[in-house]
Order: structure tokens, then sequence, then C-alpha cells
């Protein structure tokens, strides 16, 4: 008996150590070895590409003339709105707070104004948008105008081994993946972080990357800033898949509690 409880102790202590998951494999912003080293406080260029609109896009376009201007000030009633608490709320509810007052892109890379109609803005970046609107306009306003156009948030969803896997609108013009990420309360221990799934809509189709977040050379790459509509995919880890726990401690106490099941069904098998 003595001899099957020493062996159950050294399987434990074997499988502990065997389905741990390294700091290795969760720590973020590593110089992997066979890359140019990135040091600390080294200046990064990192690439930052104009974003182009995409079907299923949501616009937010503001309209003031001088006279509107003049009389209610230059804080547009979107930022008003925006200091509103509710309105902080809805936000911070993962509510999408531009889908009733902003414009969505159809299928044909198309929003419908008042007055102005059918609008094409597909592929064209908000700043070629804002000279459409003003050069359609000037046939029914003959006084100045101020027009702003905004992407109303970024959206994204994140799947998997995250700790709130879901969908999320940020209020941001711009957000990096680790970002995105701790706005899903970070990824889980056993999350296969060298092996990211980034699911990403381009306007001919969707594409699926694989991203390294272990490589501080990510920051470099054009999947450190995530984009309108981009979904992250973590997969997990074997240590998942054997059933062990996050870390050392939770994996001992799993076995030990096998261990102990397995020695009481002995003793009694023997004692009869």
């Amino acid at each position: 008996m003595r001899k099957v409880v020493w062996s159950l102790l050294v399987l434990v202590f074997i499988l502990a150590y065997s389905s741990c998951v390294p700091n290795e494999k969760i720590m973020y912003y590593q110089n992997l070895e066979g890359n140019k080293a990135i040091q600390d406080e080294e200046l990064i260029s990192y690439e930052l590409p104009e974003y182009r609109l995409q079907f299923n896009d949501i616009i937010d376009i503001q309209i003031q003339t001088v006279e509107q201007i003049l009389e209610n000030g230059i804080t547009s009633k979107i930022q008003n709105e925006a200091n509103n608490a509710v309105f902080g709320q809805i936000a911070q509810s993962g509510g999408d707070i531009y889908y009733m007052t902003g414009y969505t892109i159809d299928k044909h890379g198309y929003i419908r104004m008042p007055l102005l109609g059918e609008i094409q803005v597909n592929d064209k970046t908000l700043d070629e948008v804002r000279v459409i609107v003003e050069e359609a306009l000037k046939k029914y306003v003959t006084s100045e105008i101020f027009v702003r156009v905004k992407l109303g948030g970024i959206r994204f969803s994140t799947l998997g081994e995250f700790r709130r896997p879901g969908k999320y609108v940020v209020l941001q013009d711009r957000l990096t993946i680790f970002e995105a990420i701790a706005q899903a309360g970070d990824m889980t221990t056993v999350a296969k972080r060298d092996e990211i799934l980034l699911i990403r809509q381009y306007p001919d189709g969707t594409k699926l990357h694989r991203i390294n977040l272990n490589d501080r050379q990510i920051i470099q790459t054009p999947f450190y800033f995530i984009q309108p509509n981009d979904q992250i995919y973590a997969e997990p880890l074997k240590a998942r898949e054997i059933g062990t726990g996050e870390n050392t401690a939770q994996t001992v106490a799993l076995i030990l509690s096998s261990v102990t099941a397995v020695a009481l069904i002995l003793n009694l098998i023997l004692q009869n």
C-alpha cells in the first residue's frame, strides 16, 4: 500500500511539473530569440494606415451652419450628450450609442442622409466623406457650414480564452490590440498568445491573420491597431485539453484530490 501511495505522489509531481504553463507563454512584449531586439525606451515607429470605410461601419456626421455655431456655441449637440451620465452608461454596458443616431454603410457601400439622399462612402476616408457632404450641401445652403465626420466608435469582438469574451464598442479614433484585450479583462492563463487569430474585414472580403502577442515586434505590424469589426479569437493551450489548473497550485490541488480518491478506493479494496 505504501508503495502505491509513493508511486501516486511521484506521479502527482510529474504531472504538476509537466502541465504548468511557463511564464514565456503568457508574457507580452518579449524580445524573442531570432528577432532584432527592441530595447526599453527605444523609439518605435509603427504602421498606422488611414482607415477606409467598409460595409457595416457606422459613421457620425454633424452639420452646423455659422448661425447655429454663433447661437449654440462651438460645442456640438453630440458632444454635449457625450458628457451626459446616461450616455456614458450606455457605452459602459456594451450598447452602441451611434446605432440610432449614426449612418450605417449598407452592403452596396452607401449611406442615406436627409435631403442629400444616398451617398457612396465605401472605401473612402473620413476626410473624403466630409468633402463629399460639404459639396452636396452647397446646393441647399448658401451660408458657410461646418461638417464633422467621425467613426461611431471602434467595434470589435473577443472570443475564446478571454475572461470577459463578448462584443465591445470603444469611443476612440484608434485602439491597440492590447487595449482591446484589456477591455475583455485580459486572456486566461491557458490562452495561446503566440497564435492569436485575428479576423479582419477588408473592402473585398475577410482575411484571417495569425498574431504572436508574446513578440515585441507586433508594434511594427499592421495588426497593432484594431480596426472596426475585427474579431479576436484566442485558442486554448494543451493545459486546458488535459483538464489541469491554470497554475501549479491549482494543478497540484486537482491531482491530489484525484490521488486521495484513488487511495481511499484502494484502501477499501485491500481491507476487504
